[in-house]
């Protein structure tokens, strides 16, 4: 089995979107290069970030969101940006009708939702979306790894990195420190 990643894009003060639910600039690090890295033609990134993300996302064989990332991204219109398959946590079903040759499938628990992401990935990486589902991997202690791309800005309020986690948690100390363009790439594994 591959690892499971908590993964996300974070402000400096640790928030994944301000508290009117918008991402601001924590993804212009996304165009601000000349490297593109697969996913897109909107997305170019600096070499050095490329040479960090196109491993990572190619490593990707299932991801783990919550149903409010499937709303607002309109589930990437069944195609998304890294791995074969998504597992959405939540209490309702698929959209009738959407995609339905996407595979992608909803599942109301966590633990069940990494569980089926694994078995959809075998030995690639599940990548777990950070906020509210994030958080509740990490407490459940499904969570292998945590990445971050930290950006220089400080929101102040918003969206938390690891949502609802009230209780410690040790990582151990980062075994990736990349810097690139407006980004710094961290990797830490989770302490067992």
């Amino acid at each position: 089995m591959g690892a499971v990643v908590m993964h996300n894009v974070v402000s400096v003060d640790g928030f994944i979107a301000d508290s009117k639910d918008q991402v601001g600039p924590l993804f212009d690090w996304y165009s601000n290069g000349d490297a593109e890295i697969g996913v897109n033609d909107k997305v170019s990134v600096s070499e050095v970030s490329a040479e960090y993300v196109r491993p990572m996302w190619a490593g990707i064989g299932a991801m783990v969101i919550g149903r409010h990332l499937f709303d607002i991204t309109n589930g990437w219109e069944g195609s998304p940006p890294a791995g074969e398959h998504v597992v959405v946590v939540s209490h309702r079903l698929r959209p009738e009708g959407w995609h339905p040759e996407a595979s992608y499938y909803f599942v109301d628990d966590v633990a069940r939702a990494v569980a089926k992401a694994r078995e959809l990935a075998g030995d690639r990486t599940v990548a777990v979306a950070a906020g509210e589902v994030g958080g509740q991997a990490l407490a459940l202690g499904v969570v292998d790894e945590v990445a971050m791309d930290v950006v220089p800005v400080v929101f102040g309020s918003g969206k938390r990195y690891f949502g609802p986690v009230d209780a410690q948690h040790l990582l151990e100390d980062p075994h990736v420190v990349i810097q690139g363009d407006r980004v710094l790439h961290l990797r830490y594994k989770v302490r067992r």
